[in-house]
């Protein structure tokens, strides 16, 4: 695995938006309403797809250079940059929620003595599975 990816974009100006596409990597197709959000845009939709990529186990392809791409009048050329470990870690690292129960007296207890309920899950269940992070 990398930690840097540089792939081409082709941007298409429209009259209800910016519509992007990556040529390597199909269905990767962000949109935008102005070129600084198309910018945004195309960056993280790379990285979460490249992310999947990864995840599944599939082939990463070798990005076209920009001077071989063969562009339609109107549509312009980008080349788009994600450095990966910031997107893995932010995903790999997302949160869910989880309801539970806990005995009344227990709660109160730990109200009482300031408990951070999320960190105190998060520390028992590494325990339990013997992660160590």
């Amino acid at each position: 695995m990398k930690d840097a990816y540089i792939y081409p974009a082709i941007l298409a100006y429209e009259e209800d938006g910016i519509s992007i596409e990556f040529p390597d990597l199909p269905g990767c197709l962000p949109c935008a309403d102005n070129t600084e959000e198309a910018v945004k845009n195309a960056r993280e939709a790379m990285g979460l797809h490249l992310w999947g990529m990864e995840r599944d186990g599939d082939k990463i392809p070798e990005p076209t250079k920009i001077t071989d791409l063969k562009i339609e009048k109107g549509k312009i050329p980008l080349l788009v940059e994600v450095f990966i470990p910031t997107v893995r870690e932010r995903l790999n690292n997302r949160f869910v929620k989880k309801t539970l129960s806990i005995p009344y007296w227990l709660n109160v207890e730990a109200e009482q003595a300031g408990v951070n309920f999320s960190q105190v899950l998060q520390n028992g269940l590494k325990e339990y599975l013997r992660i160590s992070q």
